[in-house]
């Protein structure tokens, strides 16, 4: 079994955990993070804090073969872009080792996405792929033009 476990920080007695620091550094970076990842992305009884975590850490976009279903909408739930690899693609046939820099070209107007739509993700050593977008619905649009349910669900209360 995988056991992730904090460092203690010296000067101030505290446990830090090792991806808080690298999370933290993008972060104060201003780089946006993604994720790369295999089949069944968010298989388990992860329930929504393995989407609440990644969003926590500044993850903007999960770039996978495919995701559990309940996964993938708690991913749009917190304002995450779930993004499929094309069939027979995946970060390793793509020659992926995630020190690249992604740029995904989603529409900047999200009147101009729709669900299950193609995108080009390209990175900073000039390889380019397709992924499709994994929002299925146009309500889940709307939670990520809002940054996510709790945003969305806060606005449609303010209106009343």
């Amino acid at each position: 079994m995988l056991r992730i476990m904090p460092f203690q920080n010296l000067l101030s007695g505290t446990n830090i955990f090792l991806f808080n620091l690298l999370f933290q550094k993008y972060k104060n970076a201003g780089q946006d993070t993604i994720v790369l990842a295999g089949a069944e992305y968010g298989s388990g009884s992860s329930r929504d804090w393995a989407a609440k975590g990644p969003m926590l850490l500044g993850v903007k976009a999960v770039i996978a073969k495919s995701f559990e279903r309940i996964h993938r909408s708690n991913l749009v739930g917190m304002g995450i872009v779930p993004l499929c690899f094309k069939a027979g693609e995946d970060a390793d046939s793509l020659g992926l080792t995630g020190h690249e820099r992604f740029t995904i070209d989603l529409p900047s107007k999200i009147s101009e996405i729709r669900p299950g739509q193609d995108v080009t993700v390209r990175t900073d050593n000039g390889k380019s792929f397709t992924c499709t977008v994994r929002f299925d619905t146009e309500v889940e649009l709307e939670y990520f033009n809002h940054g996510g349910i709790l945003p969305y669900v806060i606005r449609q209360l303010s209106k009343q």
